[in-house]
């Protein structure tokens, strides 16, 4: 890890201490710095997870990546400021029915700061989320106005994980799938077991292989703002301020790599752009 090299692509003068308020703005200038994304999928490319690919494409190249990606990356630049940290795997719950089970493909972190366990998050793609403590009723806002808080919901191992996280804000700054109402609502559910380099290789391929699923049938970016949010699925552009929300539909490839540089900072080529799948 080049942690001055990567403080640099998120946009950090100076390392953070390593405590809750560091962890705090190193994990906001992470999400607003290095967009959320999954087209390495469609462009044929698959999604690597080793600590050298990932600073490769995600700071070297300018890219973004989804949360396997995105989440070693951060974990690399947490242990190498002196925070311990470990990952989680979750079953994301936004979008989803009750009593629907969806499998663990989302990775966080624990992190250890000042001898607590925190829930440390740069890769959820649907929301912004913060760093909060591991502590059932934990709360926190991000600065889109909305609120987040843990809940501890069942037994470590159940199929409905440990703990809940859930969201209450505007459904605008997110990246479609929430429910039209400004009510908590769940984002993902985890617990706490230990989970080896070979359970997130397995995750991460079936994520980015298993057809039919949101990150092998679209085309998706994200990256949370200084007071909303923007989304990109598709063609299908969404933009949330503090003074509404703007949509239009991307018109080439051209315009698609520029929205992803001026946007989502993400750096994609017009030539590639038109390899994806969207502008066959």
């Amino acid at each position: 890890m080049d942690l001055d090299r990567y403080l640099a692509r998120i946009g950090l003068d100076a390392r953070p201490a390593p405590d809750a308020e560091g962890l705090a703005a190193l994990q906001s200038a992470h999400r607003m710095a290095i967009g959320f994304e999954n087209l390495d999928i469609p462009l044929g490319r698959g999604i690597r997870i080793d600590s050298e690919s990932v600073f490769d494409k995600l700071v070297t190249r300018g890219r973004g990546g989804y949360c396997f990606e995105q989440n070693r990356l951060y974990a690399d630049a947490l242990t190498a400021l002196g925070v311990a940290c470990r990952p989680l795997l979750a079953r994301v719950r936004l979008g989803l029915a009750e009593g629907v089970t969806p499998p663990r493909t989302h990775v966080c972190l624990l992190a250890e700061v000042g001898g607590a366990a925190m829930l440390a998050d740069a890769g959820f793609g649907g929301s912004n989320v913060p760093p909060l403590p591991i502590v059932d009723g934990a709360e926190a806002q991000t600065a889109d106005g909305a609120g987040h808080r843990l809940r501890r919901i069942g037994e470590a191992g159940t199929a409905g994980g440990q703990w809940l996280l859930e969201r209450a804000g505007s459904p605008a700054a997110t990246d479609g799938r929430a429910a039209p109402h400004a009510d908590w609502q769940a984002q993902y559910t985890f617990d706490l077991s230990e989970v080896a380099p070979d359970d997130l290789e397995q995750a991460n391929h079936w994520t980015a292989t298993r057809p039919g699923t949101r990150f092998t049938a679209l085309h998706v970016a994200s990256i949370p703002q200084a007071e909303g949010f923007a989304s990109m699925v598709d063609r299908d552009l969404t933009v949330s301020h503090a003074g509404g929300t703007d949509r239009r539909v991307i018109a080439d490839p051209a315009d698609y790599a520029r929205t992803l540089r001026e946007v989502f900072r993400i750096a994609l080529s017009a030539d590639e752009a038109a390899g994806l799948p969207l502008f066959a």
